[in-house]
């Protein structure tokens, strides 16, 4: 059950214009933070999930709430649609013969309560496919792989053990819990209390055990989280509290129910190689990956088990085994492009997939591309990735918890706010002139100065007029209009213009070069003076990030 692998990302910091158009604002309660737009948010997430296999993932992970599936009882005809079909399809009868080893903790009442939460299994197919047939070849490849995960895996010769010489396909779901694990112990604790993403989404409680509970077996905290957010309404602390749920509760056949219809990005959902929704991708198909029972295999556990090393191995050969006795009995008919083993594939975690097509990502990770047009370079955005991160493209609100940084996966990303609407930012208006103010006793304004900075309505005297500032202003003289606005041309007893002395300028120390915006080129390492500091380069400034104080792309260093 979706293993975490760590992965190492090299992230770069390609030049990049805007794809659309963000509007970003300083955050006015927050210094050196940023404000959008939830319209910008829901925009940029739109135009990175157009694929309609996306709108296809949500239907299928659409869910019942609670208190409605624990109404669903066998042969209501108050029961959801899909649970009457499995009801049709797979009667307790058939259920009675496959569960006969089965620890009491299985029902056929559970077993339809986890159908019953998840609409799209056993779900009615509109466009001409045969919504019964899917669904009950989704019901036994689910016993196939039940029989390996949580089976007896007794002989039919072995009289002792297995007196009613079941075979080995009718023996699932003897296991509630993994064999040598009970409640109390806190095992699959790995992890667990570490200052990262993963523990402030998915908290570990202090004493539970993570190890493997129900007919799929989840195991491992993240798994228990992201199960629970499903479950109760996107809240992970409830299993993660109480992970013995999934094996005394209805969550036991849930838990394998959800893991069917989820994709586990590049791997597709197992319900969608069984409907064949997916497609797989030309990178896929030369990797020998298809429709039929041995995909589903590599999507469950093909670094172990698929590929031409592993032809072999028990584990495969006993979920074939499973399949191929259940498909048979039942009548499941195989299609001449469909394989039943996996050996000759191979495995999803082997296989780069970057860039092929009919391959969606189904996770959001910051976005490291360099905007020369946005705030520092900085993208503002999240893009879809081929691992596990802490917002799914599967959640509607992950994205806007990925640019918000909400459990803190991206080093170095800015404070970000997103709001229903900015705040208006007006532009510089002309005030209404001003009633002039009795002038200073010694009858002048203060004479203008090119150093000087001026701000908003502070005048002075040039040229023998007098002048007033609209805005900031440094070394522009009045005499040529913006920023400045003359008020009187009439001299107020000017004096004499003294012509200022001219600013002292410092030649960079040696070693070290001046900086111009927009035409001095930096790479990593780089060293430069501007406004009379000295600063190191680090993380490709490119050629707008002026170096003024220390930050993401400049140290500040002693000349």
């Amino acid at each position: 059950m979706f293993k975490f692998r760590h992965l190492a990302i090299l992230l770069s910091c390609p030049l990049a214009t805007s794809s659309f158009a963000m509007s970003i604002q300083p955050d006015p309660n927050n210094p050196g933070g940023y404000v959008i737009p939830r319209s910008d948010i829901e925009a940029a997430e739109q135009a990175k999930t157009t694929d309609p296999m996306y709108d296809t993932w949500e239907k299928a992970l659409e869910t019942l709430p609670n208190q409605q599936v624990e109404t669903i009882l066998p042969g209501l005809a108050s029961n959801p649609s899909n649970v009457i079909r499995a009801e049709r399809v797979f009667p307790k009868t058939e259920w009675n013969y496959l569960t006969q080893m089965a620890a009491p903790e299985y029902t056929y009442t559970r077993f339809l309560r986890a159908i019953g939460k998840f609409p799209a299994f056993c779900g009615e197919y509109t466009d001409g496919r045969d919504s019964d047939a899917i669904c009950k070849r989704s019901i036994i490849t689910s016993f196939a792989h039940f029989a390996q995960e949580t089976g007896g895996h007794i002989a039919v010769d072995n009289t002792w053990d297995n007196p009613k010489g079941l075979e080995e396909w009718q023996q699932a779901l003897v296991h509630v819990r993994e064999m040598g694990w009970s409640e109390g112990q806190p095992g699959y604790t790995t992890g667990c209390g570490q200052d990262d993403w993963q523990n402030k989404r998915w908290p570990c409680a202090e004493g539970q055990g993570y190890f493997g509970r129900g007919a799929k077996q989840l195991s491992y905290h993240f798994n228990y989280g992201a199960f629970s957010e499903v479950m109760f309404d996107g809240d992970a602390t409830v299993l993660l509290n109480d992970p013995g749920r999934v094996a005394d509760s209805w969550l036991n056949l849930a838990s394998a129910t959800w893991f069917f219809l989820t994709p586990q990005s590049p791997k597709p959902a197992m319900l969608h190689v069984i409907d064949r929704t997916w497609k797989p991708s030309q990178r896929e198909t030369e990797a020998g990956i298809g429709y039929g029972f041995g995909t589903t295999i590599n999507i469950i556990n093909g670094g172990i088990e698929c590929g031409e090393q592993n032809k072999d191995k028990g584990q495969p050969v006993n979920r074939i085994r499973y399949w191929e006795g259940l498909s048979d009995y039942y009548q499941i008919p195989i299609q001449a492009d469909e394989k039943n083993t996996c050996w000759q594939q191979k495995p999803y975690g082997s296989l780069n997939l970057d860039g092929a097509t009919h391959v969606l990502y189904t996770n959001w990770d910051g976005d490291w591309t360099y905007y020369a047009d946005r705030p520092g370079g900085v993208s503002f955005e999240c893009k879809l990735v081929g691992y596990q991160t802490a917002y799914s493209a599967l959640i509607k609100a992950d994205y806007e918890k990925c640019v918000t940084n909400f459990y803190e996966s991206h080093a170095n990303w800015p404070s970000v706010r997103v709001v229903d609407q900015l705040d208006p930012v007006d532009p510089p208006v002309d005030p209404e002139p001003p009633i002039d103010p009795e002038p200073p006793v010694d009858g002048t304004y203060p004479a203008w100065n090119v150093n000087t900075v001026y701000i908003g309505g502070e005048k002075v005297s040039y040229n023998g007029a007098s002048y007033e500032a609209k805005w900031w202003s440094q070394g522009n003289e009045p005499i040529k209009g913006n920023p400045w606005k003359l008020i009187s041309n009439t001299p107020v007893n000017p004096e004499p213009q003294i012509e200022p002395e001219p600013p002292v300028v410092s030649l960079p120390p040696t070693g070290f070069v001046q900086w111009i915006a927009g035409q001095t080129t930096v790479n990593n390492g780089d060293k430069i003076m501007n406004i009379g500091k000295c600063f190191v380069a680090k993380n490709s400034p490119g050629v707008w990030e002026s170096p003024t104080s220390t930050n993401w792309f400049w140290d500040e260093v002693s000349c």
